[in-house]
């Protein structure tokens, strides 16, 4: 993870560096050489991937000789991705980036007991469909839709049993499939209130700055700019949907003729169901950050 990017580049390994240093720890040699059931806890993998997009935005940017002050009309992120992009629009610096997503993986992992929680992805079912679907399911426990990703879709979080029970009425509902996630913890979703709770702290005292070009904030779907703005919806996010489909169809819609996507080949995809008629490009390694240099 990052491996081929920082081998090729001065500028990602200085990155990764960076973030060890922040972090008090080689989170680089856990990213290469694993475990991965290690990596994958969430409260390494959140600075892990974060550290990765901005691996290739250095790389990028040394490429190509540019800026993205110059290139880019927004910055947007997909979830914990919403940190990565301010770190790019130089809201956050990259240490304080890495210290904020290494405490928001711990919060959101202790906010529920392992067991407690689930996620659950509805497929071939619109937002508004599901969003009915939750809160039927919910009854006297929590259900919510987490992330509307694309469409058709949209992601449930909450209960074991809640969840399940969403699974099981999204068949009646004409759902293609229900796929249970395996993920650590609910996130998205009430449950996760006292990790809300320790990012309100967090990020209080956080030192943010405006970005050069504003944030298509997650729970809201529209361009944010000022910093206290961000603080408060960095901390609604925890709790809130991910609100990626309208996030991309707002960018459209503001003028946004083309998506790069740095760090990782997830969102692309998504893009590309929501916006078909828009080019998308993605970057994970040194041959896409080549390939998306020459094009820019």
């Amino acid at each position: 993870m990052g491996r081929g990017l920082a081998d090729a580049s001065p500028h990602a390994r200085a990155v990764f560096e960076e973030v060890d240093d922040a972090l008090g720890e080689r989170l680089s040699r856990l990213m290469w050489e694993g475990p991965e059931d290690e990596l994958t806890l969430t409260a390494n993998a959140q600075p892990a991937i974060m550290a990765a997009g901005i691996a290739a935005l250095r790389v990028l940017e040394a490429e190509a000789g540019m800026r993205l002050a110059d290139k880019a009309a927004y910055v947007a992120g997909h979830s914990l991705g919403e940190y990565t992009a301010l770190c790019a629009a130089g809201s956050l610096s990259l240490a304080d980036t890495a210290r904020l997503l290494r405490r928001r993986g711990q919060a959101m992992q202790a906010a529920v007991p392992p067991g407690v929680g689930a996620m659950a992805a509805l497929l071939g079912l619109d937002f508004e469909t599901v969003t009915a679907i939750a809160a039927e399911a919910a009854q006297d426990q929590v259900c919510a839709a987490a992330n509307d990703n694309a469409n058709g879709q949209v992601v449930v979080s909450g209960h074991v049993e809640a969840v399940a029970r969403a699974m099981n009425l999204a068949k009646g509902k004409g759902a293609r499939h229900s796929v249970l996630l395996p993920v650590s913890a609910p996130f998205h979703c009430p449950l996760m209130q006292p990790a809300a709770d320790a990012m309100a702290e967090a990020l209080a005292t956080a030192p943010l700055a405006a970005p050069f070009v504003p944030l298509i904030a997650n729970v809201t779907a529209a361009p944010v700019s000022d910093p206290q703005d961000i603080r408060r919806l960095l901390v609604e996010q925890v709790c809130g949907t991910v609100r990626w489909r309208e996030s991309v169809l707002a960018m459209a819609e503001l003028g946004v003729t083309g998506f790069v996507e740095l760090g990782g080949k997830v969102l692309g995809p998504m893009i590309r169901r929501i916006t078909p008629d828009v080019p998308t490009i993605t970057a994970s390694d040194m041959a896409g950050v080549e390939a998306i240099a020459k094009e820019l």
